[in-house]
């Protein structure tokens, strides 16, 4: 199976990144060997419409789940209509959290979070 994950760096070990839309990089893995490849996030620094972008990429990339921590109403419409599972990743690396899905240890995102939440400051709360 194909995961997605959005990922703070270019490695497996890499933390996962809580943004969406704005992560810089999708991690995509094969949960059977752990070989993976490294797509960079283009849509991230666009000033708008970014998790549209990024949902079109996931849905390209061939994954059926995508692991994150937060996803817009716009970026959710999208993958759901690619049939995408999305899953709340923790503050762990890349490899933990797929670890922690395949023991069925993340919880389902049903809900996005309010519009524009990805532009927010780090420090803000939310």
């Amino acid at each position: 199976m194909k995961i997605a994950v959005t990922s703070t760096g270019q490695e497996i070990s890499s933390q996962l990144e809580q943004k969406f839309g704005r992560a810089e990089y999708f991690i995509i893995a094969e949960t059977s060997t752990m070989e993976f490849q490294v797509i960079d996030n283009k849509a991230s620094l666009e000033a708008g419409g970014a998790g549209i972008q990024a949902g079109q990429t996931i849905i390209n990339s061939g994954a059926t789940v995508l692991i994150t921590g937060n996803v817009g109403p716009n970026a959710m419409k999208v993958l759901k209509s690619g049939k995408i599972k999305i899953y709340r990743g923790q503050r762990e690396s890349v490899e933990k959290n797929i670890e922690m899905f395949n023991k069925h240890s993340l919880e389902e995102i049903v809900d996005s979070v309010e519009a524009h939440h990805g532009m927010k400051n780090e420090n803000s709360s939310t």
